[in-house]
């Protein structure tokens, strides 16, 4: 069983900027790629941002791109989400997870994920 850890959510006001953390219990090498989704009340699950430990390749969705950055610290075992300029849209439950090895050919999509973290709770509201 892998446990990951995600850290970092709260209230932040339109435009402001919060660091999302995912605490991984054993080095992110090896997995195949480490990534941020997100889940707001009603909707699916969708992909925030993806890093590829193999190759540093990194996936934004088209919401996030020039907004957010993924990022990590291998020696901490840490992947983080940085995200500026936040609206309210992106008030949602944001779940870190983790895709073991084989590469399936896709970096983005939820189902490939086998691990998750609990999630963390970030509200945009003025």
């Amino acid at each position: 069983e892998v446990q990951l850890q995600a850290s970092g959510g709260g209230l932040v006001q339109p435009g402001g900027s919060l660091t999302l953390s995912c605490t991984a219990p054993r080095k992110i090498s090896s997995f195949v790629s480490m990534g941020w989704f997100r889940q707001a009340p009603g909707k699916e699950r969708e992909a925030v941002s993806c890093l590829s430990t193999t190759d540093a390749r990194t996936y934004y969705g088209d919401s996030f791109k020039g907004r957010f950055t993924i990022s990590s610290d291998s020696a901490k075992k840490v992947v983080y989400l940085q995200m500026n300029s936040l609206k309210p849209g992106d008030t949602a439950v944001y779940y870190c997870a983790a895709d073991p090895p084989p590469y399936s050919g896709s970096y983005s999509r939820v189902a490939e994920y086998d691990y998750w973290g609990q999630g963390t709770l970030v509200t945009v509201s003025s």
